[in-house]
């Protein structure tokens, strides 16, 4: 089955959150951030979120491309200490941006970089100048990535006192091999004990990431990472292929050829792995690359991504997308704090998304979903394309017949191929 999916897994695993290091240019977002008014007149039609970037880093992992930073190569600029002022600008900013839109704050993601480098009471400053500009939907989800090692029970604590609901930490892999390839420093068994102290602090919600198809990562090494896992009694599992991004130290080994390329065979066989051992603890998939004890335990901030919501991003290189305009900040922390000086918005580019583009976007992202699309939406060749999947087995039968496209497992192994055909 590997060789038949071959080239398949998961090019768009990973969700809008992360701020890759590259942003494109667009046109020029105005000083005041002001929006057009049909964007206005959209936002929050189908959820408002905020997305946090902390752009820190304690050292870089030699497979990351996002836009994050070591105190080393900030030089003196921009520090931990002075970040969540910044934050708080641009907060202030946007609250004049989209004064009269009435769309209280439904989830909020701080992510990274290692957001839990910045103290506890910094995190929740900024989540409640969040709530004073927009306020908190009753129940709203609060989430923090955080490497194993950033945190212990009294950081955790304070976070949860502060409001945050939810934490994703990185494990990554249970292999020591593993975690020195991709240059990870946490020793293999601390995520485990994390996981158990995020529980113990009070949080529901914890969330596990992994990551497979690393070179020189065996069978057995995943088997054993998945049952670490598990065993940590998580109620939620991400798990992504890894891709070997231009740029990155990783991608200079394999390069050299001190490491081999990953294998798409492989990379299949681990997902297969995957899905069979996280459905077996009852975890179900819910997105293809994300899995969750319940419908409580799925990440709701990246289903609010998958969904076509809207939602602010706060910090260097985050993006944003408000009524059918995105846009992003300046990249770099220094330029970014030097625009909010300034008092003007930190965007360094935006587009507007025409009807075309939504649709895309739409169909690309939904696919994904373990709600999948409705057929209705897709038009008259992507009807018939869904059809044809049905037949080859990628797309559900039986919700088709209901009237919805739902990729099989085969047809998550192959989402990107089905969005082609649905997408002629």
């Amino acid at each position: 089955m590997a060789d038949e999916l071959a080239g398949c897994v998961s090019r768009h695993a990973r969700t809008l959150a992360p701020v890759p290091g590259v942003l494109p240019d667009g046109e020029p977002v105005p000083a005041t951030g002001e929006l057009p008014a049909t964007a206005l007149a959209r936002a929050g039609e189908r959820g408002f979120g905020v997305y946090v970037h902390i752009p820190f880093c304690a050292s870089r992992c030699g497979y990351c491309d996002f836009n994050t930073y070591t105190a080393a190569e900030l030089a003196g600029g921009v520090t931990r200490e002075s970040y969540a002022d910044l934050v708080l600008a641009e907060i202030a900013l946007s609250k004049r941006v989209l004064d009269g839109v009435k769309a209280p704050v439904e989830t909020v993601f701080f992510g990274g970089g290692t957001p839990t480098l910045l103290p506890a009471a910094d995190l929740g400053r900024i989540l409640h100048a969040v709530d004073d500009a927009f306020g908190l939907a009753p129940g709203a989800e609060v989430t923090t990535e955080a490497n194993p090692e950033s945190v212990d029970p009294a950081y955790l604590r304070e976070l949860r006192a502060a409001g945050f609901t939810r934490v994703s930490l990185g494990m990554q892999s249970a292999a020591r091999h593993v975690l020195a390839i991709l240059d990870r420093k946490h020793t293999p068994g601390r995520a485990v004990e994390a996981a158990r102290e995020a529980r113990e602090a009070g949080f529901e919600h914890v969330n596990l990431d992994l990551i497979y198809s690393t070179p020189g990562e065996t069978a057995a090494d995943w088997d054993a990472s998945l049952t670490a896992a598990i065993g940590a009694g998580v109620d939620h599992v991400s798990a992504y292929s890894l891709i070997v991004e231009d740029g990155t130290r990783l991608a200079g080994r394999v390069r050299r050829g001190e490491l081999a390329v990953p294998d798409d065979d492989v990379a299949a066989d681990r997902y297969l792995a995957a899905d069979a051992a996280l459905s077996a603890a009852g975890l179900g998939w819910y997105e293809v690359s994300n899995w969750a004890a319940s419908e409580a335990a799925r990440c709701r901030h990246n289903l609010l991504y998958w969904r076509g919501g809207d939602w602010w991003g706060y910090g260097p290189g985050a993006h944003s997308h408000v009524g059918g305009v995105r846009w992003w900040n300046a990249r770099h922390p220094s330029a970014y704090a030097a625009r909010l000086a300034e008092g003007a918005s930190p965007g360094h580019g935006r587009e507007l998304l025409s009807a075309e583009d939504e649709y895309i976007e739409d169909v690309l992202l939904r696919i994904r979903l373990a709600e999948g699309l409705p057929v209705s939406s897709l038009r008259a060749p992507g009807r018939h394309a869904a059809t044809l999947a049905a037949a080859d087995g990628l797309l559900d039968s039986a919700a088709l017949a209901d009237g919805r496209a739902v990729l099989t497992l085969r047809g998550r192994l192959l989402a990107d191929a089905v969005v082609r055909d649905l997408l002629p």
